[in-house]
C-alpha cells in the first residue's frame, strides 16, 4: 500500500490514497479537513463497523443502520497519543439480538479490525453497543 501527502499551504495537506481517494488533512483547528489524529480515528471506526455489519450480513442478518459513536482521550505533554478509546456501535435492524451484535462487535475488535488491532497495542480501547430494532 502507497499513499502521498502534499503540502498546500498553512498545516494544510492533501492526502492522496493508491487507489486514487483525496483528502484534506488540517493541523489548523478547526481546519478545512480532519486533523492527522482524528484521522486515525476516524479510520478505527469506518474500519471496526465495516467488520460488524459484514459479520452480521455474512451471518444473514439484516442490517439496516449502523454507526460508531467513538470518543478518545489524548495524553497533555507532546506527543499527544491516544491514552483510551471508546467505541459505542449503534446497530438498526429488524430482529437482531443482542447475542448477535455482540459476537461481531467482539470479532471486530479481537480479530478483524487491522486498525484497531494496530492501536490496542499501544491505547486503552473500550466498546459497548445498542440495538434499534426499528
Amino acid at each position: 500500500m502507497k499513499a502521498k501527502v502534499n503540502w498546500l499551504q498553512d498545516l494544510c495537506f492533501e492526502a492522496t490514497s493508491e487507489s486514487g481517494h483525496k483528502i484534506i488533512l488540517d493541523g489548523t483547528n478547526p481546519g478545512k479537513g480532519p486533523s492527522p489524529m482524528e484521522a486515525v480515528l476516524l479510520g478505527a471506526g469506518g474500519c471496526s463497523a465495516i467488520d460488524v455489519v459484514m459479520i452480521l450480513e455474512k451471518g444473514r442478518h439484516t442490517v439496516t443502520g449502523c454507526e460508531v459513536e467513538l470518543s478518545a482521550e489524548r495524553a497533555e505533554q507532546p506527543p499527544r497519543v491516544f491514552t483510551d478509546i471508546h467505541l459505542h456501535f449503534v446497530v438498526s435492524g429488524p430482529e437482531l439480538a443482542d447475542k448477535q451484535v455482540a459476537r461481531a462487535v467482539q470479532m471486530s475488535m479481537e480479530k478483524y479490525c487491522s486498525v484497531m488491532m494496530m492501536l490496542e497495542k499501544a491505547v486503552k480501547v473500550s466498546h459497548s453497543f445498542e440495538i434499534h430494532t426499528a
